[in-house]
């Protein structure tokens, strides 16, 4: 016996990413999306998105971090990190609106791009 097509429902038209994710994190995808002929990839040159730091910490602070993520059974910098977030995220709160930062103004400029905005710079120094 075949099986029936189940009527999926449309995705809604989303204004911003923010909202989308919103969306996404208090809905199912399974009425919006047929997962059946989903295959799995792999992303072979994709960067990891953390940047290594070297961080000096009191050897009691750093025996206390340890001894709470053992407590919950976590690594030690998970919970670091988990408390960093929260505490830079009610910061924010106090503070007022987070400037927007695009993820493209974080990303280095190449060597040929830096010369052509200097060119251009130039160019209009000279006209003005």
């Amino acid at each position: 016996m075949a099986k029936r097509k189940r009527n999926l429902k449309p995705i809604p038209e989303f204004r911003s990413e923010a909202e989308e994710r919103r969306f996404w994190e208090r809905h199912d995808s399974a009425p919006y999306v047929n997962w059946s002929g989903a295959q799995f990839v792999r992303f072979q040159a994709l960067k990891p998105s953390t940047e290594t730091i070297s961080l000096r910490l009191p050897a009691g602070l750093l025996a206390d971090l340890k001894a709470l993520a053992n407590k919950r059974d976590v690594p030690y910098q998970s919970l670091l990190k988990v408390f960093l977030a929260d505490r830079v995220a009610s910061e924010w709160r106090a503070s007022g609106p987070r400037p927007a930062l695009s993820n493209r103004a974080l990303q280095p400029t190449s060597r040929a791009k830096r010369r052509r905005v200097e060119g251009q710079r130039m160019a209009r120094a000279a006209r003005g």
